[in-house]
């Protein structure tokens, strides 16, 4: 899911006041192409923003969110996605899982929660997590009523107090943990079954360098719905790349990174000048950061180099450096070396839960 494109969409609808469908993953068994979390909108005419199956379930989802939208009332579906022996009256998919998908309304009534919420996480810096009630059997709880933790508060939908004390505990794990569940919960004699989801935002991530090999690495990264800001020293650079899918552009002297940033809102940097003592200052600003990916383009000589001259920053950059950065993928040119260095921050930011 790109999370930039799904946002852009709530945001022009929800301006719109028109109603959307959420549509959320909330359990799966096997292989399926999303997990547990994952999301999509659907809006009053079809139109669906986001991918839970890979285009297998879609059509049929936004054929259901049209009842929904009608109806207002929450839907839990199971698919099975069945191999060749459920070719004729299956899916067809040949993925041998099953994935269960949640169906809820948003509108100006209920003020486009709880997928408001969500939105106001994958805008910010820190991570959240969403209690999304799947199924009650409590008379006075319907599906779809939720509870936001962001920003250390807690925002509730259909939540009554009690239910919300109750609900604190595993969401606050969920956060904690980085993880995302399904649980049954027994409230007042009744049970409840409940989606625990754990919210990241999209990681930023800082390209130090303008050049022409910035320019695939900064698309590529954009594509992933991460926010990405260019900073190189060069106005000529900054005045002649195409930087249209950065989130910022900035220009100012190497020495000024660690004073012009807020470095800690990084979860990855490439440092990628590709000019030595402009590299050396950008390293000197990062080894006192907190950013788990630091990328570095070059040789290893040059990388060698680069950290014997940091002297008392070398150590607390090796662990974290990456030079020369990405998988050695056999790539050549600038648009294959971009594949690839996204990839390596890719899998270390995922291990991390950043991403």
């Amino acid at each position: 899911m790109n999370s930039r494109q799904l946002l852009s969409v709530f945001d022009e609808r929800r301006d719109q006041q028109r109603d959307l469908v959420l549509a959320t993953v909330y359990e799966t068994a096997g292989s399926t192409y999303s997990k547990s979390g994952a999301q999509m909108l659907i809006d009053d005419e079809g139109n669906f923003q986001g991918m839970l199956s890979g285009g297998c379930l879609e059509g049929d989802l936004a054929e259901r969110a049209a009842t929904v939208l009608t109806s207002g009332e929450a839907q839990a579906i199971s698919f099975n996605l069945g191999g060749s022996d459920d070719d004729l009256w299956g899916l067809g998919v040949g993925c041998d899982g099953v994935m269960r998908i949640f169906l809820q309304r948003l509108n100006k009534a209920n003020d486009y929660e709880p997928f408001a919420a969500a939105a106001d996480i994958l805008r910010g810096d820190l991570p959240g997590a969403l209690a999304t009630i799947i199924q009650s059997k409590h008379a006075a709880i319907r599906p779809g009523a939720a509870l936001a933790l962001l920003s250390g508060e807690s925002r509730g939908v259909d939540i009554p107090a009690p239910l919300a004390e109750v609900l604190h505990q595993p969401l606050q794990r969920a956060l904690e943990k980085k993880q995302t569940s399904l649980r049954q919960l027994e409230w007042q004699g009744d049970k409840i079954d409940v989606l625990f989801a754990y919210l990241p935002p999209p990681p930023r991530v800082l390209v130090l360098g303008g050049g022409l090999d910035a320019q695939p690495l900064v698309r590529l990264i954009a594509e992933l719905g991460w926010r990405v800001t260019v900073q190189d020293h060069r106005k000529a650079y900054i005045a002649n790349g195409d930087f249209r899918t950065a989130e910022h552009v900035c220009c100012f002297p190497a020495d000024e990174l660690a004073s012009a940033l807020d470095l800690n809102r990084f979860s990855a940097a490439i440092v990628m000048s590709h000019h030595l003592v402009t590299d050396r200052s950008y390293l000197a600003a990062l080894a006192g950061t907190g950013i788990p990916y630091i990328g570095l383009l070059g040789p290893p000589a040059r990388r060698a180099r680069l950290l014997d001259d940091l002297q008392d920053n070398k150590k607390a950059l090796e662990n974290r450096l990456h030079g020369p950065a990405g998988l050695d993928i056999g790539g050549r040119g600038p648009a294959s070396i971009a594949v690839s260095i996204v990839a390596e921050m890719h899998r270390e930011l995922t291990a991390d839960g950043a991403a």
